[in-house]
């Protein structure tokens, strides 16, 4: 009997073209959408390729339901710290009835805003649609084409219904998370932290049905969950089981449903699962389900108000802190984020700590300067030395394992895909369409310039 093959050979084959744009955004989360919106509103013909049917990326797939990053501490005060196209999406979230009002954490240093999914979904087609922006949904990115000489990206190669299919641009945003572009057109790049673990990833759920008054009154303050977990586990040895510390759960809008972030994935070695795994993938997703059905029976039986709790949603796939991150021209670093970094090509800031998911729990690292608790980011972490016409954008641009663990955060990836967008259209039009774009050759200046005129903001200078 023949042996079982390891590979297989497939057949070449001619790729029908899509159609030819500007800018191609790969990716749907906030990085996608701030640069495809960014993108499409400075004139340039713009597509984004999504591989699920909706946007949002980890925010809606993967549950997320709340936005991390848009405030931070500028000389003592908290406040707004991501403005820029953010903004419109945040109206129409709102407008729609699915916006929370500004929830204060970890002693008052950190701030979020939780957001009802669908809503979100919903504003995310309107805003698009209006700044005219083209998608195509249920495409998966499967390869690249480059040019002749091997440097340039000339065509996205994506998987669909309509079998596989080439896109042609002139200029090409990672925001994929994964990296997936980079990694087809072969950039360097690390994966989780090195040392073949990372960011733990987590199953997000929502529950409903909750007295939402009553819970409140249990564990209104971040700590009491834990400490509820801490006496469930002490007093009811072995009934429980926690996949870490550090849980948080929160009231959406609607004081009836809670959100939860509380599971923590493993591989069958205890590392994170690798989320470029098709096999660790695959398992995660079963076992971050089983965490989910544990942790509601603690809540039913130990936390007040949660009596009569039913799981409202289970996030469509875990949710993926870490994999792929590139290496760049510039990788931002933790040491980056505890000093409250400058940039002289900043294009914007940073607000979120450094959280790192380990096994176990969560240790959370903020700037040393307490006042001023922001770092800017640099255009630099965004652009490809060897791959010109690429910007990587998101959780996966050109970061260490712990300065990713902070500005992974969407109001970070909100101003890196704005930067992206914006610096790729200026590009498109500033040269020739028949002239091949290097981003090497957008001065930092120019492109902030144009950022602040819509909206980004941008550090206070420092007195002399």
């Amino acid at each position: 009997m023949a042996a079982t093959p390891q590979t297989l050979h497939e057949s070449a084959r001619a790729l029908p073209v899509f159609g030819h744009y500007d800018v191609i955004v790969a990716g749907g989360g906030p990085a996608g959408l701030a640069a495809a919106v960014s993108s499409a509103r400075h004139g340039a013909s713009t597509l984004l390729v999504e591989r699920y049917g909706f946007l949002g990326g980890m925010g809606t797939a993967a549950g997320v339901t709340n936005f991390a990053g848009l405030y931070g501490v500028i000389d003592g005060q908290m406040q707004p710290v991501v403005h820029g196209v953010v903004g419109e999406l945040l109206n129409r979230i709102d407008a729609l009835g699915g916006l929370n009002t500004p929830q204060d954490g970890m002693q008052g240093r950190i701030r979020v805003r939780s957001y009802d999914v669908s809503c979100y979904k919903l504003a995310a087609d309107q805003w698009l649609a209006e700044a005219g922006v083209q998608i195509l949904f249920h495409a998966w990115v499967a390869s690249v084409i480059k040019d002749d000489d091997g440097s340039h990206l000339q065509a996205l190669v994506v998987e669909t219904k309509s079998g596989r299919q080439a896109i042609t641009a002139r200029a090409f945003i990672d925001a994929t998370g994964d990296a997936d572009i980079a990694a087809y057109a072969g950039v360097p790049f690390e994966v989780g932290d090195g040392a073949g673990s990372g960011l733990f990833p987590s199953t997000m759920f929502r529950v409903g049905h909750v007295d939402g008054a009553r819970a409140m009154a249990a564990i209104g303050d971040f700590k009491a969950i834990n400490t509820l977990m801490e006496q469930a586990a002490k007093n009811k040895p072995g009934v429980y089981r926690f996949p870490r510390e550090g849980a948080i759960v929160r009231p959406q809008k609607n004081p009836s449903e809670w959100r939860v972030n509380v599971t923590q994935v493993r591989n069958a070695h205890g590392k994170a699962v690798n989320a470029v795994d098709a096999r660790e993938l695959s398992q995660g997703e079963i076992d971050g389900r089983a965490q989910v059905a544990d942790y509601l029976h603690f809540l039913k039986n130990e936390v007040p108000g949660f009596e009569n709790a039913t799981i409202a949603d289970i996030a469509p796939q875990m949710g993926v802190r870490e994999s792929r991150r590139v290496q760049g021209s510039y990788q931002l670093t933790g040491e980056d984020i505890l000093g409250s970094a400058r940039f002289d090509d900043s294009i914007g800031v940073n607000a979120w700590p450094m959280e790192i998911h380990r096994n176990g729990g969560i240790d959370w690292a903020f700037p040393r300067d307490a006042a001023n608790a922001v770092n800017d980011l640099p255009w630099r972490m965004l652009t490809i030395p060897h791959v010109p016409n690429l910007l990587v954008a998101g959780r996966c641009a050109s970061m260490s394992h712990e300065g990713q663990s902070a500005a992974r955060a969407s109001g970070a990836c909100f101003v890196m895909g704005q930067a992206a967008g914006t610096g790729a259209a200026m590009m498109c039009r500033n040269t020739q369409a028949t002239d091949t774009i290097d981003f090497a050759q957008l001065g930092p200046a120019t492109l902030q310039t144009a950022l602040r005129k819509d909206g980004v903001f941008f550090r206070p200078e420092v007195a002399i």
